[in-house]
């Protein structure tokens, strides 16, 4: 039970509490912020597992890159959503570009045979904004006009890539110094939260979600 946190408490407080800290200072927790200290919880999983859902009932979720702490229910009713410190898309075609960036991280991961256990995929901005048009036009076959290129770029995938980073689902790559890239050359990390979302189960309901979403 909770009680054997406590007890590693007295033997290693001070990475205790930096691991409580960490999981609450971000929505996830990558192996690459802190390689020890990520040890440490992999280490004491069923300890800090066992903390979270006695006295929260929070769920840890973890894997070879990432851990985070999932809450199923938000208690103070005051709040509304949109106060709310969490991730969370309501218009519909920013909804359906990001089921869409997974779809895309899964089949990139696909053909380029990578695995949770290898480096970071990296993709073009680009590449990604060819797959979302073209989702989004077979979604919306009598409404392929109101989805071109420019206006998926400008409308859909450059106001959503900044939350993105945010929440740290991808991170965008510095280019050098003496390199100025165009738009769709920059190059952008996915990060290992993409993994913990099924794209290719959501990406069932993308049809559904065209015809009853609200834009």
């Amino acid at each position: 039970m909770a009680i054997e946190l406590e007890r590693l408490l007295d033997r290693n407080g001070d990475r205790v509490r930096a691991v409580l800290n960490i999981l609450l200072e971000s929505p996830y927790f990558y192996s690459s912020d802190d390689q020890e200290l990520f040890f440490f919880l992999k280490r004491h999983r069923r300890e800090f597992t066992d903390f979270f859902s006695t006295f929260y009932g929070w769920t840890l979720l973890m894997d070879a890159k990432c851990a985070r702490v999932y809450k199923e229910h938000w208690h103070n009713t005051e709040i509304g959503v949109a106060a709310r410190t969490m991730f969370n898309f309501t218009r519909r075609d920013d909804c359906l570009a990001f089921m869409m960036l997974l779809e895309f991280f899964e089949l990139q991961l696909e053909e380029n045979g990578m695995t949770v256990e290898d480096k970071n995929l990296r993709f073009r901005f680009g590449d990604l904004l060819g797959h979302v048009q073209r989702r989004f036009v077979e979604c919306f076959p009598d409404k392929s006009d109101s989805y071109p290129e420019d206006a998926v770029r400008a409308k859909i995938l450059k106001p959503i890539m900044p939350e993105l980073e945010r929440y740290r689902f991808v991170k965008r790559i510095k280019p050098p110094d003496d390199l100025t890239a165009a738009d769709d050359d920059l190059i952008y990390e996915a990060l290992p939260a993409l993994y913990h979302y099924n794209g290719t189960a959501l990406g069932r309901h993308l049809p559904e979600l065209a015809i009853t979403g609200q834009s």
